[in-house]
């Protein structure tokens, strides 16, 4: 398919979907005139980039995860230091989402505080 199919069905914009190949976390294929060919798979991968991004990973983070999701069922370990970066990130996801939880409960607190009124 071409990028603006793989578009319009993710809901990422052609603009992003290059960004994305520039970034390294997707692949496609080439056609003789130059233009990019999406096969069906990328179409979950473009999904699966879309949910780590909105999780917090950093894009160099993420394209080390892509090939452990593709192969999560293989006996296949990353290395130490991947596990290691990979734990860091999510500390840091941990903590935002902590922050998030704070903010979340003083935003609700204030919506009843002005609801009693």
């Amino acid at each position: 398919m071409r990028i603006k199919e793989l578009s319009e069905r993710t809901g990422v914009s052609a603009r992003l979907l290059r960004y994305y190949e520039a970034q390294g976390l997707l692949q496609p294929r080439r056609q003789e005139n130059g233009y990019r060919d999406y096969d069906e798979p990328l179409v979950e991968q473009v999904e699966q980039i879309r949910s780590l991004l909105g999780a917090g990973l950093t894009t160099e983070i993420i394209r080390a995860v892509l090939p452990c999701l593709a192969e999560a069922a293989s006996s296949r370990y990353p290395a130490p230091d991947f596990v290691s970066r990979v734990r860091q990130e999510r500390s840091r996801v941990a903590e935002r989402l902590e922050h998030l939880t704070r903010n979340l409960q003083a935003m609700d607190d204030y919506l009843d505080a002005l609801v009693q009124e």
